[in-house]
């Protein structure tokens, strides 16, 4: 395993192609991050899909209701979903939506975030203020960069397995 400055707070996605490991920014949204950690110590992401990928814009995950790719998967029904757990209030910050950051995907109620995320392929300042950043990529750009486009993909990539670095 690679060194990682706080395993603790270090998100290791593996995708179809390597491990993405993602430093998580605790001291900016901590609740986010607790929320992130929780999931993935429950295997709740593993097997998520990535329904939705806009090339040039982001790619986003982590609907563990409906997007599960082994359990009773339904592409449509996929990103209309979170967690069972209850909606995060917004942790909004200075952080820009740069490239490699992570985003809380919500709904037009800036308090709804819950499992779903995005990874931005490029920087999106026009999401700065709005949308909960709350990690950056550190490694693996690249296997981010290779899933599959489309809303929905039709053959959508997968999150094989989501871990906390110090559990791993």
């Amino acid at each position: 395993m690679a060194d990682y400055k706080d395993p603790e707070n270090t998100i290791l996605i593996e995708l179809k192609d390597g491990v993405v490991a993602i430093e998580l920014m605790a001291d900016i949204a901590p609740a986010h991050c607790e929320r992130m950690k929780e999931l993935a110590r429950a295997g709740e992401y593993d097997n998520v899909a990535f329904h939705r990928v806009i090339d040039g814009f982001m790619a986003q995950t982590g609907d563990v209701e409906h997007g599960d790719m082994e359990d009773d998967f339904d592409l449509r029904r996929a990103g209309t979903g979170g967690s069972d757990r209850p909606d995060l209030p917004a942790e909004f910050s200075r952080i820009p939506h740069d490239r490699g950051t992570l985003g809380a995907a919500r709904s037009s109620n800036p308090n709804s975030a819950n499992s779903q995320f995005f990874i931005n392929f490029k920087d999106n300042h026009f999401l700065n203020g709005q949308y909960t950043v709350y990690g950056r990529v550190i490694a693996g750009m690249d296997h981010v960069d290779a899933i599959t486009r489309g809303e929905p993909p039709t053959t959508p990539d997968r999150m094989i397995s989501v871990k906390v670095a110090g559990d791993a």
